[in-house]
């Protein structure tokens, strides 16, 4: 990526690493300028009750003042609110766990800023993000861009970045990427930056960390359902169910289908421990938040059905509930980074999966059957959860090929 003679829109939040992003771009002597992006105003639910914002722009300010570069200011909350929020809202009314800040790097941070920031003369956007960028030119002569996950294995935020395409790739720089975060500290505190110190953020993308029922309680009315505990010994008679039936040995492309299917309790299946508030406010594989006692173990939740209000839990780590071997993706949720290497229905390959941000890799097969994508795992996962992002990487670089909404 040539950047010589291009002016360079660093996407500055106030924090260190975008800092350091900004302050590495300008010592290798491009020209940059920041720009501060106001997304959020309303603090409904905001655990600190106050805008954080202010604060954020505050230091951002001392910042670009610091390394010497020009400072600007935009408004998205409006692209925010309707791109991002309400997603979150249409995600938690179906029973589905959505990830806000992937879509805050698709739709905002590399849609709306980006082209914002092209209206005010970038040719490229940097950011802060532990990732990193990379091209090539294929035997066509078409430029072919990558992102590969950060150096800092702690730190790799690679995952947010999963429904990014090539357009975007080609206008994005990430200067921090070969960097581990004690390093990007030390360059702050070396570099004299107001951010040096400061914590990392929290909690939902622009919008801090949240009470979620709260919330979502904005759009969402509360409304009293069950919670109904699914005992271990439930699962003998679910013999006859595909999903639990098939034993682990014999999992494979053939079986993966029936596999990947999920049994959505009935109340009857359980017996009735306590109340909630709104079956949405809740997520599979949650363990806080029901204030029910009496277990010896901790509670977790493995089914939520919308249609009844119901909430199912299970007792405990290794409950057979909260693991699953496979899982799919529809066709319309698929989406590859890298166009070039989209899998042809009938096709299987062995990729690195993750299907939550910090999760380790686990190996996988990914299987390509009627346009849908089935992700088989070597090992059990717990907590696969619908509307949540499951994302694969090149086993052999680390490269991030593509991604997808989690159907079942």
């Amino acid at each position: 990526m040539k950047l010589e003679g291009k002016k360079i829109a660093v996407g500055l939040s106030g924090g260190v690493d975008s800092s350091v992003a900004a302050y590495l771009l300008k010592e290798a002597g491009y020209d940059v300028f920041a720009l501060f992006m106001q997304n959020w105003h309303d603090i409904t639910g905001t655990l600190h009750g106050e805008c954080e914002w202010e604060e954020d722009l505050s230091v951002a300010k001392m910042v670009a003042k610091k390394i010497g570069i020009p400072f600007k200011f935009i408004d998205l909350s409006d692209t925010y609110r309707k791109d991002v929020v309400d997603y979150m809202f249409s995600e938690y009314s179906k029973g589905r766990t959505p990830n806000p800040d992937v879509l805050c790097n698709s739709k905002i941070k590399f849609d709306a800023f980006l082209k914002a920031a092209q209206s005010m003369g970038a040719d490229y956007v940097a950011t802060g993000h532990y990732c990193r960028g990379a091209e090539f030119v294929d035997e066509n002569g078409n430029e072919v861009y990558r992102i590969l996950a950060g150096v800092d294995g702690n730190k790799d935020q690679s995952y947010f970045l999963c429904q990014l395409n090539q357009e975007q790739l080609s206008k994005a720089i990430f200067p921090i990427g070969d960097i581990e975060k004690p390093r990007v500290r030390e360059i702050a505190r070396q570099a004299g930056l107001p951010s040096a110190e400061k914590k990392d953020s929290q909690g939902i993308c622009f919008v801090g960390k949240v009470d979620l029922p709260v919330f979502l309680q904005q759009k969402l009315a509360s409304k009293q359902g069950n919670v109904i505990e699914i005992f271990p010994e439930f699962y003998e008679n679910l013999k006859g169910y595909p999903g639990y039936a098939i034993p682990s040995s014999e999992a494979d492309e053939a079986t993966v289908e029936e596999l990947s299917k999920v049994y959505h309790y009935k109340e009857s299946d359980g017996k009735k421990i306590g109340t909630h508030i709104g079956a949405q406010y809740y997520t599979i594989g949650q363990r806080k938040g029901l204030n029910i006692g009496g277990h010896k173990e901790p509670i977790f939740i493995i089914d939520i059905v919308m249609e009844t209000n119901t909430i199912y839990v299970g007792e405990g780590h290794h409950h057979p509930g909260l693991s699953r071997k496979a899982l799919r993706i529809d066709a319309s949720e698929v989406h590859w980074i890298r166009e070039d290497l989209k899998m042809t229905d009938g096709e299987t390959r062995d990729y690195l999966v993750r299907i939550r941000y910090r999760q380790p890799l686990q190996k996988a097969k990914l299987i390509c059957k009627g346009g849908d994508l089935y992700i088989l795992f070597e090992e059990h996962q717990r907590g696969i959860t619908p509307g949540q992002f499951a994302v694969w990487y090149s086993p052999d670089d680390l490269e991030m090929i593509g991604s997808g909404v989690i159907s079942e």
